[in-house]
């Protein structure tokens, strides 16, 4: 019997939060040092502390993990495995991103009518190849990001394969866009044992978005008003909790049409082949987040195959909870709660949220408030108090965590909890991820303490990763951005090798 939402368990909810403020929240955890100033807001925020390195380091873990000390002060023992050329060329390509008037010259340059130049458009494309894509992208095609994971997983990393696919509006594109993350899966078994943690898919990708959009409604309205039927549903997983935004659906939406509902079952097998081909090659399937327009359609296509394959104890399928959004922690715990009746180990990527300005304009224009946190703190608190309710779920019992992070403090607390609840290398269940190219240091500091680390791995042809690298050189310019760290710490060893290298 298909679960309508949340509605079937609505009455509980309040039950189930009451019980989860019962659990201990990684902020209260204890250590014997000092906890750093240095704390990495996201980047979709502009209140952004100014970060001050701090060499007092970031404790110890007590638990049944490797026991090496979680560290992240010195650039020589984190930088070890790193060539001097390769260290170099990130350090450079790194600062280049923090001048700010380059970054938005660049900008202008990619959006602007000089790129329909022949000439011109080749000089961009190459001198962006040689160095932003290279430094935040995995490679042009499957073979190259291959070769990628190989060298993160000699270098103590596995890898997350992410082809990376934009939004589209037509089935000839989701078809195509299919194909490739099919191939992607298959790639994997070519590629070392567990090199390759996770497969990621983009339902925007795959299903118009003009479906998403009606989906999304039709969702919205059946469990706003109960008053609606909707024959197409399946058994899922909540999607709403009673604090979600449901103000995208103003006025009571059509049925899908017979186009529409064809469109939508062609997205369905588009996914489900995907996850055949996840299961055939024994890799795991992230599906990425999007904004609160389209997430209801997005969470529904996640959840109900969740229903269908998440067997046993370890999931096949994770979905994306963004813990900037107010309901974060309550539609998390609803999720997990039902996800345990129904016997269904509950896969989950926690990030803190990419689309704040879009979030926080779309609510004004309709007359509410933002579903995004008020403030830099907040977010950051349920980030935290997430991570610690599924690493108490997951320590003993069926599930497993994807902690997405840049944030030092919130690495550092999540590896402390993780290692005093015994959890460290080997164990899959838990799982660090960073970008490819950025937060380096948090990167190489939770690996050396023994914990699992993965680095996403983007990849595609230049001209189609264009607007991901825009976005990355945007959260890292300034000297408050994400990579302040990794560039105080890579300069400190380059130069220490180069003194050494003179004497």
């Amino acid at each position: 019997m298909a679960i309508r939402g949340a509605s079937s368990i609505s009455t509980t909810s309040k039950l189930l939060l009451q019980n989860y403020r019962l659990l201990k929240p990684l902020t209260t955890l204890t250590s014997t040092t000092t906890p750093p100033s240095t704390i990495i807001s996201p980047q979709t925020f502009s209140e952004k502390p100014a970060p001050t390195y701090d060499a007092s380091g970031f404790g110890s873990g007590s638990g049944s993990g490797s026991g090496s000390r979680l560290t992240f002060e010195n650039g020589q023992d984190l930088f070890a495995s790193v060539p001097t050329a390769k260290l170099l060329k990130s350090t450079l390509t790194l600062k280049m991103a923090a001048v700010e008037p380059v970054v938005d010259l660049g900008t202008w340059v990619i959006n602007s009518k000089l790129m329909n130049v022949r000439v011109f458009k080749d000089l961009v494309m190459g001198f962006t190849k040689r160095t932003f894509y290279d430094h935040f992208v995995a490679g042009r095609n499957v073979d190259e990001a291959g070769e990628t994971v190989k060298m993160l997983w000699d270098d103590g990393f596995r890898g997350m394969l992410d082809y990376g696919l934009e939004h589209v509006d037509d089935n000839e594109s989701c078809d195509r866009n299919s194909d490739a993350f099919i191939k992607t899966a298959d790639s994997t078994k070519s590629l070392p044992a567990t090199s390759v943690s996770s497969v990621v898919v983009k339902i925007t990708a795959i299903c118009p978005v003009s479906i998403l959009k009606r989906v999304s409604d039709l969702l919205r309205w059946e469990y706003k008003t109960k008053s609606i039927n909707l024959p197409w549903k399946q058994s899922t997983l909540p999607i709403f909790s009673e604090s979600s935004p449901l103000y995208h659906t103003l006025t009571r939406p059509e049925p899908l049409t017979p186009q529409e509902e064809q469109d939508f079952q062609l997205a369905q097998q588009r996914l489900k082949n995907i996850i055949d081909k996840c299961l055939e090659s024994n890799v795991q399937l992230v599906i990425d987040a999007e904004d609160t327009q389209i997430q209801p359609a997005i969470d529904y296509f996640t959840h109900s195959a969740a229903v269908l394959y998440n067997k046993g104890d370890k999931p096949l399928i994770f979905g994306t909870i963004q813990a900037y959004l107010k309901d974060a922690k309550e539609r998390l715990v609803l999720v997990k709660a039902a996800a345990d009746r129904m016997g269904v180990p509950l896969g989950v990527k926690l990030v803190r949220g990419a689309y704040m300005s879009s979030e926080a304009r779309v609510a004004a224009s309709l007359g509410h408030e933002s579903p995004i946190h008020d403030g830099i703190k907040q977010t950051h608190d349920c980030y935290n108090d997430c991570a610690s309710f599924m690493l108490d779920e997951v320590a003993n019992g069926p599930g497993a965590l994807v902690l997405a992070t840049h944030n030092f403090e919130s690495g550092r607390l999540a590896a402390m909890k993780a290692q005093e609840l015994g959890i460290g290398k080997g164990n899959q269940k838990v799982q660090f991820a960073q970008l490819y190219g950025m937060a380096d240091a948090l990167s190489y500091g939770l690996k050396n303490a023994g914990l699992e680390v993965s680095k996403y791995l983007p990849f595609g042809p230049v001209d189609q990763i264009m607007p991901y690298l825009l976005r990355r050189a945007e959260e890292n310019k300034g000297m408050l951005s994400t990579s302040a760290i990794d560039r105080q710490l890579m300069s400190m060893e380059l130069k220490r090798r180069l003194t050494a290298a003179v004497l």
